[in-house]
């Protein structure tokens, strides 16, 4: 509960037209663009394959080798990586979504949940000596404010953006690395999402719920976002995976104020009659379960402001829309105050000092392209830990070309 690492904020609209989840985080933006690069990023967050333990080169080599991911980090090692509970952090779509209204009109939307709580964050020392004292404290405390009738409360806010006015945004909308400023694009109030009630079963209520992009009603469309495309096939993959292939027929799960007809039938688990002795195909002849749709309005359509054109293939992004890695960094860096940025430095300087040099050196090299400030800092920093810190324990890994002989048979 006290990591230093992006907390996820999932929403579930049970609507009278199916249920539609919005799936995002507590920053507005994420490490990467492109859904290819994500096992690969995952991968860094993880153990190392042969001994088991966190790597730090990991960590940083994919970090400085992939720019993009700069402006996640910063945010990451900064107060905002280590936040107070869940009531005291913001939620984002961080995606861009496609709203249709009946007119058939376009807009790129982000949804923004603001908290009525204030934003309130924890060092680096302050998240330690939680975790020792209290690592179960942001569930504790998000249970304990329901259960003691403090509802929790978020504004609901999304940045709108017509359709053909989306490429004359000085930032790509599709871009998931980076945010559209407020100066540029307003948020406009829309709501306010209350917590009201605990769940009566963790496990029944939580444990098994299923979100994913995909899960969407008339109305609202994933955009051309790379990574979003790519988050609409893994997920559901994922939940098939942890919950079974009949994973929407768990109760949390249910469209609970749409009645559905399709023509899914059998797999493991299926506890809904399976459609009984209806046809299980369509059309047919009986009547039993007629596709339907919401119109013209959901009539698919290429997006113009897109650049979309008629080769298919992997494409530049740069040829689409240019965009800076390093000033939506650089600008957050210098929006801080004193004393944060001085927590920033001394985070990433207490990470990144246990990599390897030529790491290192690309890593800061980054820091620098979107602040000279930044980057020199942090390398002040590194030098000065190196300089003081103790010798670490004797252990590294086989050196290049080493192979193990592996298991005898």
């Amino acid at each position: 509960d006290t990591a230093r690492d992006p907390r996820g904020f999932a929403l579930k609209f049970y609507t009278a037209e199916g249920n539609r989840d919005m799936v995002g985080n507590n920053t507005p933006v994420f490490f990467i663009r492109d859904p290819i690069k994500f096992p690969d990023f995952i991968h860094t967050q993880k153990r190392n394959p042969q001994t088991n333990m966190p790597d730090v080169n990991a960590f940083w080599d994919f970090a400085s080798l992939v720019p993009e991911t700069c402006h996640q980090f910063t945010i990451l090692f900064s107060d905002r990586g280590t936040p107070y509970g869940y009531r005291h952090l913001n939620g984002y779509s961080s995606h861009t979504y496609v709203w249709e209204n009946e007119a058939g009109e376009r807009f790129f939307v982000k949804e923004h949940y603001k908290t009525d709580q204030g934003i309130r964050n924890m060092t680096a020392d302050e998240a330690g000596r939680m975790a020792g004292s209290d690592p179960d404290f942001a569930q504790r405390d998000l249970f304990n404010s329901i259960a003691e009738g403090d509802f929790p409360s978020w504004s609901v806010y999304v940045q709108i953006v017509p359709e053909a006015q989306a490429a004359d945004l000085p930032i790509n909308i599709f871009d998931v690395t980076k945010v559209i400023p407020h100066s540029v694009v307003p948020l406009t109030p829309v709501g306010r999402l209350v917590l009201n009630r605990n769940p009566d079963n963790y496990f029944a209520e939580v444990e098994q719920s299923a979100f994913s992009p995909s899960h969407t009603v008339p109305g609202v469309f994933p955009s051309n976002d790379r990574m979003l495309q790519g988050r609409l096939f893994s997920y559901p993959d994922t939940h098939r995976h942890r919950l079974g292939a009949n994973y929407m027929q768990i109760p949390i799960n249910m469209p609970y104020n749409a009645t559905g007809t399709n023509h899914q039938r059998d797999g493991f688990m299926c506890v809904n009659g399976n459609g009984g002795a209806a046809p299980n195909y369509e059309p047919n002849s009986h009547n039993a379960g007629t596709e339907t749709t919401a119109g013209a309005a959901m009539a698919p359509r290429p997006v113009a402001a897109a650049g979309v054109d008629t080769t298919v293939g992997r494409h530049d992004r740069a040829a689409v829309h240019p965009n800076s890695d390093f000033q939506q960094a650089g600008d957050l860096y210098r929006l801080m105050s004193d004393d944060q940025k001085a927590r920033l430095i001394a985070n990433i300087a207490g990470h990144l000092m246990n990599a390897r040099e030529e790491i290192r050196a690309r890593q800061i090299a980054i820091f620098r392209n979107c602040d000279q400030e930044y980057g020199d800092r942090v390398e002040a920093a590194i030098a000065e830990n190196l300089a003081n810190a103790s010798p670490a324990p004797e252990f590294s890994l086989p050196n290049e070309g080493h192979r193990h002989p592996g298991p005898r048979l």
